[in-house]
């Protein structure tokens, strides 16, 4: 139809999704918009190659009267006005239903970083959310029968499409793939929107990888069209971006005067943050050197410049400011881990509640209460703490570029536990699991980035050990890769075809000369 090919293969259902209504829905947004999008990608190119060659990050000069200016976002939408807790995950059948009924204020429905795209996760995931819209959807595994509790309000559904980067090649339009951000958002808001609108809720949008202004400028030009196109009332959309790049940080005021009329605020994306903040600046040498990652904590003075900033920047708009991620699995067999975490966690809930933060996330749905109850504790009645504007608060350019004042140091515990979980989450993702719990954490794609991208950093600064004094080069990576298989390889389930396949990846992501920008871009070539 009109240049549109379906390439991936089908399956049961799939063609009340892939109707040929939604399609040229579809591929009237890829064609009006796909060509901006590729320029922006360009300009992303343009900004590295500015860093690269000594360039460095501030506030932009040419939108100060933006930052200025007086001006508001559109206030909190039904169903968004309250968001103390909000749980994340893919979009498969049982996640949709553990999450609406969490308990949980808010559901990320995630098509991104927890979601490996494979064309029946990505076809499947649309029928999910449809499903639970109209609430038909139930699931059974292992004995165990899941459905939505009756006759309780459920959490409100944020979905999150790909980012910019990403494409989805098993839809073309005229021999090129489609935007996997268009279609992810395209299907969705054409069998969807109007379910979400009839319940007063919705439909709204977490949107990811921003690097620019203008990036969510050419988000909010979808949203106009979308609208237009299929007799949506102005404003209906209301969408969250993920402050998780380092160059977004110096453009958040920007951000959401670009969305102000569909905004529903910034979320401290900490993981993906930390990942960028080494992709921007990896050929600058050990000015931008992180410790390893579990030594990076929320406290160090780049990370607290960078949430306070959020904060004050989105109160003083009306936006909410929703805090990072609390990634812990609660163990069934070992108390103490879950007393150390858990401790962990309320530190971290506490905080960002003190700090002004309007609500969370959470991975899974036993650290639902634990939130809640942080929260409860500071807005009590209130939706949100929107009047708390935070402006003691000042931040410089200098304050979020501080990277060297992070303490911690570089061990080969830490490298091994790189090498470990990077290897484990590819070999998950290649089997079309975005979402895999690794020693009492759920990781997704971000975490894995900043564990390939520390290695490749830490080889290209012949960075020293602090506790073996062994420098870490590619040589000494790939033994500790063959000794972490090794150990993988004596756990039930080991897969040695897909394992064969995520290391080899690995090696491509970490011990490459050339940096990857994203290792969802080789590894999505690698699947079918």
């Amino acid at each position: 139809m009109d240049g549109v090919e379906i390439t991936g293969p089908s399956g049961d259902r799939f063609d009340e999704i892939l109707t040929p209504e939604a399609l040229a829905f579809t591929a009237a947004l890829q064609r009006e918009f796909g060509a901006r999008r590729l320029e922006l990608l360009q300009a992303r190119q343009e900004r590295q190659a500015e860093l690269s060659a000594g360039g460095a990050l501030d506030f932009l000069p040419e939108t100060g009267h933006v930052r200025e200016s007086e001006w508001r976002v559109a206030p909190p939408a039904p169903g968004l006005e309250d968001r103390r807790v909000e749980i994340t995950g893919p979009v498969d059948r049982k996640m949709t239903i553990n999450a609406l009924n969490s308990g949980a204020r808010v559901w990320l429905a995630d098509f991104e970083d927890a979601n490996a795209p494979t064309w029946e996760n990505t076809v499947n995931g649309q029928l999910n959310l449809r499903d639970a819209l109209d609430r038909r959807i139930d699931f059974s595994a292992g004995g165990k029968d899941y459905a939505l509790r009756p006759d309780e309000e459920l959490a409100t559904i944020v979905v999150r499409p790909r980012g910019w980067h990403l494409e989805e090649k098993h839809l073309t339009l005229d021999g090129v793939p489609f935007s996997g951000s268009i279609v992810d958002f395209g299907l969705y808001f054409f069998h969807s929107a109007r379910r979400q609108i009839a319940k007063g809720r919705g439909p709204y949008f977490y949107l990811p990888k921003l690097e620019s202004h203008l990036e969510a400028r050419l988000w909010n030009d979808v949203f106009v069209r979308a609208q237009d196109l299929l007799g949506v009332p102005q404003g209906t959309i209301r969408a969250t971006v993920l402050i998780e790049t380092y160059p977004a940080a110096f453009e958040m005021e920007e951000i959401l005067y670009e969305l102000r009329d569909h905004s529903a605020g910034l979320n401290a994306g900490r993981w993906d943050y930390l990942f960028s903040v080494i992709k921007k600046f990896r050929t600058r040498g050990r000015e931008f050197l992180l410790p390893e990652r579990n030594a990076v904590t929320m406290t160090a003075p780049f990370m607290r410049a960078y949430t306070e900033l959020l904060v004050r920047t989105c109160h003083k708009r009306g936006a909410h400011a929703i805090g990072g991620m609390a990634a812990f699995i609660p163990s069934r067999r070992d108390p103490e881990v879950n007393r150390v975490a858990l401790e962990k966690v309320t530190a971290d809930k506490t905080r960002e509640s003190g700090d002004g933060f309007d609500g969370s996330w959470v991975a899974h749905p036993d650290l639902v209460p634990i939130c809640r109850e942080v929260f409860d504790g500071v807005l009590g009645d209130r939706p949100n703490q929107l009047d708390r504007l935070r402006e003691d608060v000042s931040v410089s350019a200098a304050d979020l570029l501080a990277v060297s004042k992070t303490p911690g140091d570089i061990t080969e515990a830490g490298l091994r536990n790189n090498v470990d979980v990077a290897l484990r989450y590819l070999a998950a993702w290649m089997g079309g699991l975005g979402a895999v719990a690794i020693h009492n954490l759920m990781e997704d794609a971000a975490t894995a980035e900043i564990s390939r991208s520390q290695i490749w950093q830490w080889i290209h600064n012949d960075i020293e050990l602090a506790d073996t004094g062994a420098t870490v080069t590619r040589e000494l990576v790939e033994r500790i890769i063959d000794e972490e298989l090794a150990g993988i390889a004596a756990e039930p389930g080991y897969d040695e075809a897909r394992y064969a396949q995520a290391t080899a990846l690995f090696k491509e992501v970490a011990l490459d000369d050339d940096f990857v920008e994203f290792l969802t871009l080789p590894a999505y070539a690698r699947m079918p």
